[in-house]
């Protein structure tokens, strides 16, 4: 694909959204011109994806910086057991796998499936690392994604650990929202919101139901309220 098409189609669906591509926190505090010379100096590929497809398995080996611009994707991992742990739902912009870009072992540790069609950009690494070396927001920006990231991968950790699903529930909840921002939007169906907890969506829909109940939360759709923080 000739550079400056691809460049065309990412402008037209980042403005076709009214956003820029500082929705991605790794572009925090650099204009569009600024996004667009990067994009231009370092992309290798525009890759596409349809909803349903793998696009990497736990496991493979990170040779590039796969950069998702368009959709969303859902991570699994694998236990040891062979049950499939949903991780969480990420929408574009950002990353794949930031944090285990440069690590040792270089490998996703999960799979990454699309929810919907995806467009990603493939950077090489090398490239990645020279940008971050010469730009001191962008290599702050990496640095605050991969904190972020591992904040929410030890909060997942946390909420594992819990028996019960209504504590796991509340922990959920309590991360989505704040005192000044009671209400959010689930990202997941029902079923999938079962999955991510790894339980019987009869058992999800009986413990959302009984806290609805209780008052202490307020359901709608895919709409949830939170009625008593405490």
């Amino acid at each position: 694909v000739p550079m400056d098409h691809w460049i065309d189609e990412l402008s037209h669906h980042v403005h076709h959204h009214d956003q820029e591509l500082s929705y991605c926190p790794l572009f925090k505090g650099m204009s569009q011109g600024e996004h667009d010379q990067f994009l231009g100096r370092n992309v290798e590929e525009l890759l596409t994806y349809k909803k349903g497809e793998t696009i990497v398995l736990q496991g493979d080996i990170i040779h590039s910086v796969m950069l998702l611009v368009q959709g969303s994707v859902r991570t699994e991992m694998i236990t040891r057991e062979g049950n499939v742990l949903n991780i969480d739902i990420l929408e574009a912009v950002i990353p794949l796998a930031p944090a285990f870009i440069y690590g040792v072992k270089k490998s996703y540790p999960v799979d990454v499936i699309a929810e919907e069609p995806c467009v990603f950009l493939k950077i090489s690494k090398d490239a990645w690392l020279d940008e971050m070396a010469n730009n001191k927001q962008l290599l702050t920006n990496f640095l605050t994604m991969n904190a972020d990231l591992t904040f929410f991968l030890t909060n997942k950790l946390q909420m594992i650990s819990l028996k019960s699903l209504r504590k796991k529930l509340a922990t959920f909840f309590l991360e989505k929202t704040t005192v000044e921002k009671d209400t959010f939007n689930l990202k997941r169906s029902r079923t999938q919101l079962a999955e991510y907890f790894g339980v019987q969506r009869q058992s999800l829909a009986r413990s959302m139901k009984e806290m609805e109940n209780d008052g202490i939360i307020l359901l709608k759709g895919r709409t949830v309220k939170i009625l008593d923080r405490n």
